[in-house]
Parts: C-alpha cells; structure tokens; sequence
C-alpha cells in the first residue's frame, strides 16, 4: 500500500487547541471524558478503548455477557447446590465463586466488568444482553445462562471469572469448548476458538496481564467439564482475568483502573472478531492443559 503524505497541522491550530484545554482544565479543575470524569474510574476510556467509538462498527451483532456467580449466591446453598443439566451429565446449578484474601469477591469483579464492557459494546452499536442484571440474585444456574445467549442468537458470547488457583500461580487465561460428552456444541467448536485466540491476544495486550503460568498453553485452555461451553449452541468461551488468589492478579483485579482495561481487552477481542467474519468457520483454539482446571470459580460452577 502507497505511503500516503503526513498531514500538516498549523501550529497556530495547535496553539488554539492547547489554550481551550488550558481553559477548561483552570475552569474544571478536571478533564471531562464523555460519560464520567477523569476521577470517574468506572467510566474513564482506558487504553484500546476510545472515547469517540465508531456507532456503526457492531451494528446489528449481539453480544451475551455472562459475568460469573451472583451476590446471593452464597445466602441460598440449596439453590446453587441443585443438580441441572450439563451438556451430557448433570453438576451443581452455580458456585460462590472465588475471592481474594482482603474479602474482594469474583462475582462483584465479573459484574463490575461486564457493565464497563457493555458500555462500551453498546457505543459501537452491539445489542448487549447481560445473563444477571445486578449483583444481589442468585444464579442463573449454568444451563439457564447458555439458554439465555442460545435464546438471543448471539454472534458472541463471554463469561467472565477469575480463577481460585494455587497462590504462587498467575495470569489470565481463556477457556474454549472442547465437544460435549452429548456433541451438542460441535457445530460451536471453530469459531469458538477463534473468539478465544482473538480475545487472549486482546486482553494481554490491554491489561498487561501474562498468560496464566499453572495451566494451559499460552493463555488458552481447552475443556470438556463446563455446562456453560457444552450447552451452548453460540459461539462462547470464559475468559479468567486472573487468579485471585495470588497477591500480585489480586491487587490489580481489586483496582478500578485495571478493570477499565480488562473491559477494554474484552471489547477489543469482541470487535476483531465480529468484525472479521464473525463466527465464522476456521480456525482452532491453541492450547493444552486439555482437561482440568484448579480455578474454584469456573469448575463446578460453569
């Protein structure tokens, strides 16, 4: 592709620019960002994640976010303990999920992400369906949540975790379908992969966050044991943003302005796929650990 000639600005232009700003800095006190403050930290565009979004890039696309566990979760055990269907055995309807050692819990992080991601998603034109509304309910059991991306036709979908590891484990990882013991999601598996190659290369690049070092193969896992994977008839995959359980994913997982950049590496991996094809046929996800995980939040309860 031709070089194309740099475009020159005046730098009178520059000089009127950098004079309003100083203005309306010396009058706020702060710069104002569509939607929030620049202490607004739930709202403030991270890097990869802009504040002009194009309005038409997703139109027509809808996106199923599932962030994982529930705030009530815990109160109702009888609830969460029932047993439901799996894509070909039966598991536990959900689980509370993982937390870290300061008492900061995986289904408030999933959520706080989700509405960050859906935002943003929803700039760019997507229709955006979360699987729970707020973090006070209990569940959705695992196979209401694949019923409801099933239900909606989504072009993708993501269940947010973070994973309860060993301590001394770190990274993120992203969990893709390997065929249900019933082979209901076959038709699922290719593009399911891709959505996972393209999200592990978006969320590492906006985070920072290195794949996981204590499963899987660089940053992807592949799994058979989840009902929300085998049940799905969708494209879909988990994302675990990191291990809760090791102090230094902690402290960023319990920080604002990094869940600002994990819903910018979910919105950008999003975006690359449904805007290249979609889910399309081709390609595989690249991993290993081929079966288990030793995360408490995406095991029983997914």
């Amino acid at each position: 592709m031709p070089r194309s000639t740099p475009r020159r600005v005046s730098p009178y232009a520059l000089l009127a620019a950098a004079a309003v700003l100083a203005i309306a800095v010396a009058v706020t006190g702060m710069v104002i960002w569509p939607g929030g403050t620049e202490s607004d930290g739930a709202r403030r565009p991270a890097a990869g994640v802009t504040a002009e979004a194009d309005p038409r890039a997703l139109a027509g696309r809808t996106v199923v976010i599932d962030p994982g566990h529930n705030g009530g979760n815990s109160a109702d055990p009888r609830a969460i303990n029932r047993l439901v269907d799996a894509g070909g055995f039966r598991k536990e309807c959900d689980t509370v999920g993982a937390e870290t050692t300061d008492g900061y819990a995986e289904h408030a992080f999933t959520f706080d992400v989700a509405v960050r991601a859906a935002e943003e998603l929803r700039a760019r034109g997507a229709t955006v369906i979360l699987t729970r509304n707020d973090d006070q309910g209990v569940g959705p059991c695992v196979d209401e949540r694949a019923r409801i991306g099933n239900e909606a036709g989504a072009d993708a979908v993501v269940s947010l975790h973070a994973d309860g590891g060993p301590p001394q484990g770190s990274g993120f990882h992203v969990i893709a379908p390997a065929a249900s013991p019933d082979g209901g999601n076959d038709g699922i598996l290719p593009a399911s992969g891709r959505l996972a190659n393209l999200l592990r290369e978006a969320f590492g690049s906006a985070t920072g966050q290195p794949p996981a070092d204590y499963l899987g193969e660089d940053g992807i896992t592949v799994r058979a044991d989840l009902g929300g994977l085998n049940l799905s008839r969708v494209p879909k995959v988990f994302l675990e943003c990191g291990n809760m359980r090791n102090p230094g994913d902690a402290a960023r997982i319990s920080d604002p302005a990094w869940r600002q950049q994990a819903a910018a590496g979910l919105v950008q991996g999003l975006v690359a796929f449904l805007t290249d094809g979609g889910p399309r046929d081709g390609g595989t996800a690249r991993a290993g650990g081929g079966g288990g995980s030793s995360g408490a939040s995406a095991s029983p309860g997914s």
